[in-house]
């Protein structure tokens, strides 16, 4: 058996969960799993191979056992602690933000600056901030996980596949829009003001052929968007919209997911993060590829966004109209997405990395 570590100490739980569940019962590979306390918080399993973790003690952990590969799901804060970890081992990184990887230190200095003082303050002296891009030139290998995003030297690692498949038969259109509710990373302004053009033209008979219709924002909205998403159902009488100020427990995410008829997913082009622009579908994936890949949905994206994948829907001028033709659609997730594919795909790219 080829022995792998997988690190999450910093954010991204959702894909520590995903990497479990697609390395259930392998033959080829054992898994041991370091999680700050923040991340085991939010991991379903309770494991012998899961063990609780931070910046000071991963690199012990790491020499007690001899390691074939070492991946590393988030290098967002810690850069010297994983500095240490990929001068040492076999490591691959797991990368969110390609711009990011390449940020030269002057631009480091003047992002410093620009938001979150303090905290980034705190990244320079304590957590080695200067060498972020050296972290990621130490690397074995870069991993993306949207395939479009993969090159020479970002390599896909496939760990998305279908697992709820649940064909809607609501009388209720329900259109879910997943992932926290910012006007950051999606255009909420832009869907609100389509909401409230919808229930004009609902108001006064409108041919639209389902005149009942849910809108679900599956994240926490808070701050200006929650009071606009409070101010938007008062004044709505044929459309229900569902919304949460508190963030969203796993079971009830893919409650939600599992009845959606169709993705709605308003992605911004541009994001950035630690100040660096970055462009959805180019330098930086969207969860909600995943999500539509667990859940087996077909997504309506923004035009502009760059895919060619066969259930990425580009929005087309009669939204409403496209959102009723998509319920009746049946796209089979299973051929290219069915978890003994994937897993096999998975094999192939990790003997890869354990070899080169």
């Amino acid at each position: 058996m080829k022995k792998i570590a997988y690190i999450e100490i910093d954010t991204h739980a959702e894909i520590a969960q995903d990497f479990i569940e697609i390395m259930q019962n392998s033959n080829e590979f054992e898994v041991d799993y370091y999680f700050s306390q923040r991340i085991r918080n939010q991991i379903k399993e309770s494991r012998e191979n899961i063990f609780l973790s931070d910046s000071s003690m991963i690199m012990d952990q790491l020499k007690i056992k001899k390691y074939d590969l070492i991946i590393i799901g988030t290098v967002h804060r810690y850069f010297n602690t994983f500095q240490a970890v990929t001068n040492k081992f076999n490591a691959a990184i797991i990368v969110h933000n390609i711009n990011f990887t390449n940020i030269s230190k002057s631009d480091l200095i003047k992002n410093i600056l620009k938001k979150d003082l303090i905290y980034r303050l705190k990244l320079w002296w304590k957590e080695g901030l200067f060498y972020s891009s050296k972290v990621y030139k130490k690397a074995k290998n870069l991993l993306v996980l949207d395939q479009e995003l993969a090159s020479e030297k970002y390599k896909f690692l496939p760990l998305f596949y279908t697992k709820h498949v649940q064909n809607s038969e609501n009388k209720v259109l329900k259109i879910v829009i997943p992932g926290g509710v910012s006007q950051m990373r999606r255009d909420y302004k832009r869907v609100f003001s389509n909401i409230r053009k919808w229930e004009y033209d609902l108001k006064n008979n409108s041919n639209l052929e389902n005149k009942l219709i849910e809108f679900i924002f599956l994240g926490k909205a808070d701050g200006n968007e929650l009071r606009e998403i409070i101010d938007l159902e008062k004044s709505l009488e044929q459309i229900n919209i569902t919304y949460f100020s508190e963030r969203i427990s796993q079971n009830d995410f893919e409650k939600w997911m599992s009845e959606a008829d169709v993705l709605w997913c308003p992605i911004q082009q541009e994001t950035e993060f630690f100040s660096q622009k970055e462009i959805y579908g180019t330098t930086k994936m969207t969860g909600n590829l995943g999500d539509a890949i667990k859940y087996g949905k077909l997504a309506i994206f923004p035009k502009n966004y760059p895919s060619k994948l066969d259930f990425i829907i580009p929005e087309n001028d009669n939204l409403m109209e496209q959102f009723i033709q998509l319920k009746n659609i049946n796209f089979d997730f299973q051929k290219n997405y069915n978890k003994k594919l994937v897993q096999e795909n998975l094999k192939n790219i990790l003997n890869q990395l354990i070899t080169t």
